[in-house]
């Protein structure tokens, strides 16, 4: 009896001193709210699941991620941040050198990532030599997509100039079909216009305008030329374009009512949603001229207490940079992993051209990030050009004062 009693006494004793594994949490603050985009976050919150953790979402609409980065501000200025963020590009180091930032390095250094990822995208994640972000995908920015019914019956080949693509615009308007699918949110005249840019400067212009802020380049006949071609596609929208979501453009392509929309790779993932198969339902193509304009979404933790918050920062970090988060969330979204040892067998067409030209871009130095997009300036210089391409694309302003102005007001957020 005493025996019995001992023992039963040393199981609970050494039952406490065993430590208590945390049960990981996460508070994750994104934007993706479209179908494409809800699904795609929806296999990180399973597999999140699946390892023991508990999700709490916090979906932000709106803004191409403005409305949650505003919400992030109140959250971090009140010193309750959420456990990781959706962020990419200088807004990652923005955040860092506010010293909110948790350091990931050990579950990154673990699980190889600097072997399986290129060195460009790398750089984004790091923040002074250690990791701050984990990234989830690449995606392509400068694509045409276009309605494959709409362009046959029109007689329309996918355009590789603009003088083409202005063409089938005007042929598609004589038809009574909107040209040009396009909501009217600053961020997606931004988007537009960086494409025209990138196709009218090539790439090495692209860089200096929108990397360097070189401002020959700012200031240059060319640039003119680039506000004369979104002068074009001003017209070739349709009336009611003022604050249209991006995802409500993709389904007018979709329906038939547009024959092209200018947008990253995540209108893919709308179609693919709504079952609509590349090459048959839809087409793709980079937009006229060489170059790939990135834009990499990826996740930055942030400093949080707690063994529980901190052990799902680390396999949340663990399971976005995984092969089978890389897979299969980016066969929902639209875009490639970025990790580059994913096999692609599973993917569409269209991801097996945005890949080779990756690929391709990176070789010969025409892989760039996406200034509308968040991954080549910071807010303040990006807001600034936004500020006048928005500004332009909806008054009579012509393209030599739109030039002056995007020269003085680069000038002044420096």
């Amino acid at each position: 009896m005493k025996k019995s009693v001992y023992a039963a006494v040393s199981a609970v004793a050494m039952s406490c001193a065993l430590p208590v594994m945390a049960e990981p949490q996460a508070e994750v603050l994104h934007w993706w709210t479209s179908g494409g985009e809800a699904k795609s976050v929806a296999v990180l919150q399973n597999e999140f699941a699946e390892n023991g953790g508990t999700w709490t979402d916090m979906p932000v609409a709106g803004g191409g991620g403005d409305a949650a980065m505003t919400a992030l501000r109140a959250r971090v200025l009140s010193g309750n941040a959420p456990t990781a963020v959706q962020l990419k590009g200088p807004a990652i180091q923005e955040w860092y050198e506010e010293g909110v930032l948790a350091d990931i390095s050990a579950v990154a250094e673990a699980e190889g990532w600097a072997d399986v990822l290129p060195a460009s995208i790398a750089g984004h994640m790091m923040c002074e030599g250690t990791w701050c972000a984990a990234p989830v995908n690449v995606h392509r920015v400068d694509w045409i997509w276009a309605n494959a019914d709409v362009l046959k019956a029109n007689g329309i080949e996918m355009p590789t100039t603009w003088d083409e693509f202005n063409a089938a615009a005007d042929k598609l308007a004589a038809a009574g079909i909107t040209p040009l699918a396009h909501g009217g949110q600053a961020w997606q005249d931004a988007t537009v216009f960086e494409a025209v840019a990138l196709g009218t400067l090539g790439a090495d212009g692209f860089k200096k305008a929108f990397v360097d802020l070189d401002m020959d380049t700012l200031k240059s006949d060319k640039m003119v030329a680039v506000f004369d071609q979104m002068r074009k596609m001003r017209g070739y929208v349709d009336d009611n374009f003022s604050g249209r979501d991006w995802n409500l453009a993709t389904a007018m392509v979709m329906n038939g009512e547009a024959g092209f929309q200018i947008m990253g790779d995540w209108a893919k993932g709308e179609f693919l949603a709504a079952g609509k198969a590349p090459g048959e339902d839809f087409l793709c193509a980079s937009v006229p001229g060489d170059g790939f304009l990135y834009n990499v979404d990826s996740f930055a933790m942030f400093n949080v207490d707690g063994d529980d918050k901190k052990a799902g920062q680390d396999l949340l970090s663990k399971l976005i940079v995984g092969q089978n988060f890389q897979k299969v969330f980016n066969l929902n979204k639209g875009s490639i992993p970025a990790r580059v040892d994913v096999a692609l067998d599973e993917f569409d067409s269209c991801a097996h051209l945005s890949a080779k030209d990756m690929s391709e871009s990176s070789d010969n130095g025409s892989l760039l990030p996406s200034y509308a997009h968040g991954m080549a300036l910071r807010g303040a210089q990006s807001g600034a050009i936004t500020d006048v391409v928005t500004a332009h694309f909806n008054s009579d302003m012509s393209s030599a004062d739109a030039v002056n102005q995007l020269a003085d007001a680069v000038a002044n957020s420096m």
